[in-house]
């Protein structure tokens, strides 16, 4: 059995019932097996993969908190310190009752590679709880999030561990976490990113992820010869990283016809109205339902639906294994380009194959979506001087991260024999950069 199977089986037995963690262990084997084989030796007397694939902290944690109606409630919180070869632990919260420790695992082991895709000094971890912010007054979620943070901040810093926002964690919740780590610890350090911009946050920090998936696209069909300019999208999600995605892309001059949330999706034939989607998700945090009040024309949908829509490109921006096997089949037969995603992990394995096999450009969440953690990591660079910098600044600084990464995962992908296979060029490149570091710093 080779280093690379015997380590998977390893991992799968100990974690069988964290689906999604192996899920991100398997496709990330796979694909960096070339590598592997090519230093199998030395990697496996050192134990490298073994070490990359449990994390160097797990803390778990009970969060008591009181309801508006006086009844103690109860979650778990996580924070999963997964590596800090390159830099200390950076990786959202995220706050949704499907949160539990493979979830936080999957999370925590992608952004390892993620984070060093950015080329920043920054190393993987990730967080949450099952607590669910939606129908909660700001009263539970202010209750909520103190007590989170009573037990989290011991094990957080802003040269530790520095955790940002992910679904159900946005600027409300980023405030009040913030608020509770100050008062305990009597430090103004930037020890949280995504914070308001009055206390210590960055301009473009909230349009980053979005933004930078659009700039990550473009480049992707601009080194196959393709126009981004003209082009029809089909975007999924209502949140964050959806809403400034479809932004971002009709500044590009592409028409997005769908969002979606937990209940249903929009198809919109005169493309999405991004006004009264931000009404709808940031002012009034209500339901699609609600949409066809704005867009009469517009079309909504229980249940799922958005990838049955013809379009040239998809954008998967809602949570993981979100477009499995069929959806990928009819996005082919539609016609789709490229399929970049928005959200952690959005496709299936089969998913994923299906597009690499049918010659359609995928972008795969490591890369696609890393702008996020990159302004992140802008924003503790700008904590760190005592600095703000401008919008332009930050945005700028963003595109030339994404465009980077789109030429690193490329030239990755070709060196190895991969060429085309994205995802292959995102792990490879992201791996090497980690096992270096690790390998320098000997058995810790």
């Amino acid at each position: 059995m080779s280093y690379v199977d015997d380590v998977y089986k390893k991992v799968a037995e100990k974690n069988a019932a964290q689906p999604e963690f192996l899920q991100a262990v398997k496709e990330f084997l796979d694909t960096v097996r070339p590598v592997i084989e090519k230093n199998e030796e030395k990697y496996k007397k050192l134990a490298l993969l073994e070490r990359l694939t449990i994390p160097e902290r797990i803390i778990t944690f009970r969060v008591p908190w009181v309801d508006d109606n006086g009844q103690v409630q109860v979650n778990t919180g996580y924070r999963v310190q997964f590596n800090s070869a390159i830099g200390p632990y950076k990786g959202g919260l995220r706050l949704h009752p499907s949160v539990y420790l493979g979830i936080i695992k999957f999370l925590g082991f992608e952004q390892i590679f993620k984070n060093s895709l950015t080329g920043l000094p920054i190393g993987g971890g990730k967080g949450g709880s099952d607590f669910d912010p939606k129908g909660k007054s700001d009263n539970e979620i202010m209750r909520f999030c103190q007590s989170f943070m009573s037990e989290l901040y011991r094990h957080i810093g802003a040269d530790t561990d520095v955790p940002a926002g992910d679904i159900g964690v946005g600027a409300r919740e980023i405030g009040f976490l913030y608020g509770q780590y100050k008062k305990i610890t009597g430090l103004y350090e930037g020890v949280l990113t995504g914070k308001g911009l009055t206390y210590g946050g960055s301009l473009a920090r909230t349009q980053a992820t979005g933004y930078g998936l659009l700039y990550f696209t473009e480049e992707l069909l601009k080194i196959n010869n393709k126009d981004i300019k003209g082009m029809t999208a089909v975007v999924s999600g209502a949140g964050n990283v959806a809403i400034y995605a479809i932004e971002k892309a009709y500044e590009l001059g592409v028409k997005v016809l769908t969002c979606s949330d937990s209940t249903g999706w929009v198809y919109d034939p005169d493309g999405i109205d991004l006004e009264a989607l931000k009404e709808i998700k940031e002012v009034k945090r209500a339901r699609l339902t609600e949409y066809k009040n704005y867009r009469p024309n517009s079309e909504y949908h229980e249940g799922r639906g958005v990838w049955t829509v013809k379009a040239d490109l998809a954008l998967p921006c809602a949570t993981q294994n979100e477009l499995d096997l069929e959806d990928a089949k009819t996005l082919v037969a539609n016609g789709v380009v490229a399929v970049c995603e928005g959200a952690n992990m959005p496709s299936t394995l089969e998913a994923t194959e299906y597009f690499k096999e049918k010659g359609v450009y995928f972008g795969p969440a490591k890369a696609a979506n890393a702008g996020g953690v990159a302004t992140s990591a802008l924003e503790m660079s700008q904590n760190s001087e005592r600095l703000s910098w401008t919008f332009e600044e930050v945005d700028s600084k963003l595109k030339g991260i994404m465009v980077n990464i789109v030429h690193n995962i490329d030239a990755a992908a070709k060196e190895y024999g991969k060429d085309g296979d994205y995802a292959a060029g995102a792990n490879i490149a992201g791996f090497l950069k980690v096992a270096d570091a690790m390998i320098a710093q000997g058995v810790v």
